[in-house]
């Protein structure tokens, strides 16, 4: 965990090891990319089909009202031939028996077929006969001014000179100045036009007299795609003159974008805009078209680049974890290297009988003693962590008298700390109880020792210190070393972690300082590292007190409160 350590000799153990986790993270990671590609390029092309789809359905509705727009154009064809065929026929029916016959007087028209076409407010309707091989005029009916007629006369005798046709039925002239003129022709033999006969009509009565008639005739779309719905209620429909005055406009008028317009070249070039209605689309048997997936699909792919990010993240993280429990294996396994062969050393010395004198077969006991010591540390170190890991219960807590715990652990360190030049100073209060456990108060501050005399200089002073603050039991040790960094000062509580210091390469498990902040936090304490103030790094660790309150150095004496 956290003991600290340069990195040196790690880097040397783990450069083999971390070759094949190096080399599986490096081809997951193109793999991982190649998968976000993927899914890219599907995103984009289920973006581009819906994009077709919906400008498929969106062509569709615009020529639906375009079908519509022309059906409504038949019908004023079809309205207008109602309205002026019966008025014309005894004129246009039939072909002239000589191309001199004279003409029809309009008058009989008027008596025969009378035309009620007055405008409201004043009017009537204008019967108009005009001879093609002479250009002669003559009117019945309601009087027009000379120019008026004349006029009508020009506009009929040029329409049909340049596009009449048989099959062209009744025509309707919108003249300018003039009332709309609904003609039709006398033919000769081999149909020659010899003759044209009109009615004029109220401009202001069109819509009544054309537009509703026509939408009553026929349908304006397929029954398979209206289902039988009224056509006022999917279409809005506006028909004005060529000259832009609105003759007829559909009672709600709703914008849309599904819309079309023809114009009735037949019927004085009526312009006919027809639109799909927005609110009735759902109510057509083809329905609306399909929503923009874009959004949705963006944000798939958004969750999806997340997802592999966090799964490239989380797959760093497993290389990084089994690097560490590696070197956590290499440093155990040094840990235990180290004292066992010290002991078999010094015990094969004892069991030869090597040792010249009493004094030598001593030391070979106090240093078999010494390394049995760290070996039982360390097992507890990997004991308790094992523990933790498969969440078993820790060491029971009850009340302690921290100053003798304390005070012998450092006696039991001291002959480790006097093999290097260390010295341990102690400043320790009595009569603190913490709750705790005594051994793993020992093991708590054998581990701040050991990592003290690892990452400290040689020769140094190492303080442990025992006092109250703010209402809890403070234990403290302050080294002599390079210190830790504020960036890795959390880092170094972490398991299997250890924190290059510059020093030179020093062995550990790894875990020592987060068995130190566990066994803490086990009690309700915490455990925190910082400055020392003569360098080098302090460890604190914070025990709850026993008792609800005990007095210390900085409480004023009981006389001072009144107690």
């Amino acid at each position: 965990m956290a003991d600290r350590q340069n990195g040196r000799n790690g880097r040397r153990r783990t450069a083999g090891r971390g070759t094949r986790p190096a080399a599986s993270t490096a081809l997951i990671g193109p793999l991982i990319v190649l998968a976000l590609g993927i899914a890219g390029v599907l995103a984009y092309e289920a973006h581009d089909a819906s994009r077709s789809h919906r400008e498929t359905a969106e062509r569709a509705l615009r020529d639906y009202a375009a079908v519509a727009a022309w059906e409504l154009v038949g019908g004023l064809g079809d309205a207008l031939d109602a309205i002026a065929q019966p008025a014309l026929a005894p004129a246009t029916t039939g072909r002239a028996a000589s191309p001199f016959e004279p003409l029809l007087d309009p008058r009989v028209l008027a008596a025969r077929a009378p035309l009620a076409t007055a405008c409201p407010g004043g009017g009537g309707t204008t019967y108009l006969a005009v001879d093609l091989r002479n250009g002669k005029i003559d009117t019945a009916g309601a009087s027009l001014a000379p120019a008026v007629v004349q006029r009508m006369s020009d506009s009929l005798t040029a329409d049909v000179r340049g596009h009449y046709r048989p099959e062209r039925g009744t025509v309707l002239l919108d003249v300018p100045g003039a009332p709309p003129l609904a003609y039709g022709v006398r033919v000769a033999e081999h149909g020659a036009p010899v003759a044209a006969y009109g009615i004029t009509l109220c401009r202001r009565t069109l819509g009544s007299q054309l537009v509703l008639p026509a939408l009553a005739r026929r349908p304006l779309l397929p029954a398979d795609v209206t289902g039988g719905l009224p056509t006022d209620s999917l279409l809005t429909i506006v028909a004005s003159t060529s000259d832009g005055d609105v003759v007829y406009q559909s009672p709600r008028d709703e914008p849309s974008p599904f819309t079309a317009q023809a114009a009735a070249e037949r019927v004085g070039g009526i312009v006919v805009r027809a639109a799909l209605r927005p609110s009735a689309l759902p109510r057509l048997r083809l329905g609306p078209p399909p929503r923009s997936r874009l959004p949705l699909l963006v944000t798939l792919l958004v969750a999806a680049a997340g997802l592999f990010v966090i799964a490239l993240m989380q797959l760093r993280r497993e290389q990084e974890l089994i690097r560490l429990r590696a070197d956590f294996v290499s440093g155990v396994s040094h840990e235990l290297r180290t004292p066992l062969t010290q002991i078999l050393l010094f015990a094969e010395t004892l069991r030869l009988g090597r040792a010249r004198s009493d004094r030598e077969r001593m030391d070979a006991a106090q240093i078999i003693v010494e390394e049995a010591r760290r070996l039982m540390q360390l097992v507890d170190n990997v004991l308790h962590f094992a523990r933790v890991e498969r969440g078993l219960p820790g060491p029971r807590a009850g009340p302690v008298v921290l100053e003798p715990v304390v005070r012998e652990t450092a006696a039991l360190f001291a002959p480790l700390a006097d093999a290097v030049g260390v010295t341990l100073a102690l400043e320790l209060e009595p009569g603190i109880e913490a709750v705790a456990d005594a051994a793993a108060v020992r093991q708590i501050l054998l581990n701040l020792l050991d990592n003290a005399l690892k990452h400290g200089s040689r020769g140094q002073r190492i303080r442990i210190a025992l006092d109250r603050a703010a209402g809890q039991a403070r234990l403290t040790v302050d080294d002599q070393g390079r210190g830790i960094a504020p960036a890795d000062r959390e880092r170094v509580w972490l398991p299997f972690v250890r924190v290059a210091t510059g020093l030179a390469p020093v062995e550990g498990s790894g875990i020592g300082l987060a068995v130190v902040r566990e066994l803490a936090q086990s009690f309700g304490g915490a455990a925190e590292v910082g400055d020392a103030p003569g360098g080098g790094a302090r460890f604190v660790v914070l025990l709850p007190l026993a008792q609800a309150h005990l007095p210390s150095r900085a409480d004023p004496p009981p006389e001072a409160t009144g107690r």
